[in-house]
């Protein structure tokens, strides 16, 4: 039997007030490229960093290839070690601005070097060349030395790819990653990031407000709600009925847009027609 890339088994999480996860309970294969949808509050960016160790939750437990991240609020103490196979993608782009882009991308290689080399941020010639590499994979080789302040939003996004890659990464955890950018730019990331999970076979998982990028790059879509995973399964059955269904009459201002319009963005063109082009504001949202 296949280990799962992630698995989380009955997740709860609660603040004052507030139940942020709910008995989540979800698997993800590995090579699989999935999207976690919801509005604001139905705790998808809770969720992704309890997966990548940075909370404790109050009960339940969550693994990677095998290995266990926590259990029951207790985060295991090798979590760095762990964390090496694991990338990370932020909505805040999470990058040191007064440093090149280089040198940001070259910190995905931090946990594989001497502790004295790490300290000193000191990386031999193959390592700079194979960042040199990673920053061509996503189309950004012209931007290496310049510092990562200098960069747009969308080609920070692509340096935190690369990033990725440089590090080897076998889960790719992205949260909101395309929330601040032009649609240009999100199309682009969300592209790398297919192209990561295709090419590469790293797992996936990738937060969004917007179906439309859900259905487009993600074969599978799990939706979570007040706390709680209210749908698995294909994207192609995510439709304004469905979503209606699940989210109740919510669901209208979610899209920002009328039922048939939605119905267009969400379900997607008809057989032998172009593809639509992407809204030029985040639409359809959820």
């Amino acid at each position: 039997m296949t280990t799962a890339a992630i698995e989380v088994r009955g997740l709860c999480k609660t603040y004052p007030g507030c139940t942020a996860l709910d008995e989540v309970s979800l698997s993800l294969a590995p090579g699989e490229m999935v999207a976690l949808i919801g509005a604001s509050g139905s705790g998808k960016s809770t969720l992704m960093r309890h997966l990548s160790g940075f909370i404790g939750a109050d009960s339940g437990s969550i693994s990677v290839f095998g290995r266990q991240i926590q259990r029951d609020g207790r985060v295991v103490s090798d979590i760095r070690d762990i964390r090496a196979g694991i990338g990370f993608v932020f909505q805040q782009f999470n990058l040191v601005n007064r440093l090149p882009v280089m040198t940001n991308v070259l910190v995905g290689l931090l946990r594989r070097t001497s502790l004295w080399r790490s300290l000193l941020m000191r990386f031999n010639v193959a390592e700079r060349q194979q960042a040199l590499e990673a920053l061509v994979a996503v189309g950004i080789e012209q931007t290496a030395w310049q510092r990562a302040s200098t960069l747009s939003g969308g080609q920070q996004q692509r340096a935190a790819l690369a990033r990725c890659i440089v590090q080897g990464a076998r889960v790719v955890l992205a949260d909101e990653p395309i929330a601040s950018l032009d649609p240009e730019s999100s199309r682009k990331v969300m592209e790398l990031l297919a192209e990561m999970n295709r090419e590469r076979g790293c797992t996936v998982l990738v937060s969004l407000h917007q179906v439309e990028f859900a259905t487009r790059y993600c074969p599978r879509t799990i939706a979570l709600h007040r706390g709680k995973v209210v749908y698995d399964g294909p994207s192609s059955a995510l439709t304004p009925a469905l979503l209606r269904e699940l989210y109740g009459a919510d669901v209208d201002d979610l899209f920002g847009k009328s039922a048939s319009t939605a119905e267009s963005a969400v379900v997607g063109p008809s057989a032998g027609a172009a593809p639509p082009a992407l809204p030029q504001t985040a639409a359809a949202l959820l």
